[in-house]
């Protein structure tokens, strides 16, 4: 969590700074679980451990592809995998594969459907920002710009802004930790006997992501309606 608030603050400036002081910086010392035992906050602190390893994925990948000179479609399409990749395979499972067992692999098994619904619903936000913005603004996809810094920060807002009430949800359902506890032992393992998932059927599971897929869907049409998205 600390690196995700560092990467946010970095990404947003004072918004983040803001709501990392409204969310997760406890006004006294020894007060930090009680600080942040408000479900908003520890929906806040899911969806910000998500949108880190999303936008640090989405925003190398743009650095990249605008190298190999690839259009705007394909670029998309790449910067969702990268952004999925980075964002299950180490802000997700590598670390928190020691407070689920130790295992890797059963880390990526268990955070797999919430870094899914997550990260489509973080595109929602970023996607129709990143496209439009880039496509017209003068200079917004070279990252040797200040433009295509300012237009990543807006859209890494944007996907908060998107991706809250799914994480919402999955914290509420405890499919999804949330701000977790302050640990003051590094060699304590972390307390996880709060986040034991609830019976959440498969079809539900199901039902969700095709839902957050639809909406990625709509966003990605209401896109093409600003700037022509080619993958060739």
């Amino acid at each position: 969590m600390k690196l995700a608030w560092i990467l946010i603050v970095l990404y947003t400036g004072p918004v983040g700074l803001f709501i990392y002081f409204l969310s997760c910086r406890q006004p006294l010392p020894g007060t930090h679980d009680q600080f942040i035992e408000a479900h908003w906050k520890q929906s806040v602190g899911s969806m910000m451990h998500c949108v880190a390893g999303d936008a640090t994925g989405i925003i190398l990948a743009a650095i990249v592809t605008f190298h190999l000179g690839l259009p705007n479609g394909l670029d998309l399409i790449i910067e969702y995998i990268t952004a999925f990749v980075m964002g299950l395979l180490i802000f997700q499972a590598l670390f928190m594969k020691s407070s689920m067992g130790g295992s890797y692999i059963q880390a990526i098994k268990k955070t797999f459907f919430s870094e899914t619904v997550s990260m489509n619903m973080v595109m929602v936000g970023m996607i129709p920002v990143m496209a439009i913005m880039r496509g017209t603004i003068p200079g917004g996809d070279d990252p040797k710009g200040i433009m295509f810094w300012g237009i990543s920060s807006v859209a890494t807002m944007a996907g908060i802004i998107t991706a809250y009430p799914i994480n919402s949800w999955l914290v509420g359902s405890v499919l999804k930790h949330g701000m977790m506890s302050a640990v003051t032992d590094a060699t304590k393992p972390m307390d996880m006997s709060k986040h034991k998932a609830l019976n959440v059927s498969f079809a539900k599971k199901l039902g969700v992501a095709v839902l957050t897929l639809a909406i990625l869907a709509i966003a990605v049409w209401i896109t093409t309606w600003f700037v022509d998205l080619k993958v060739r």
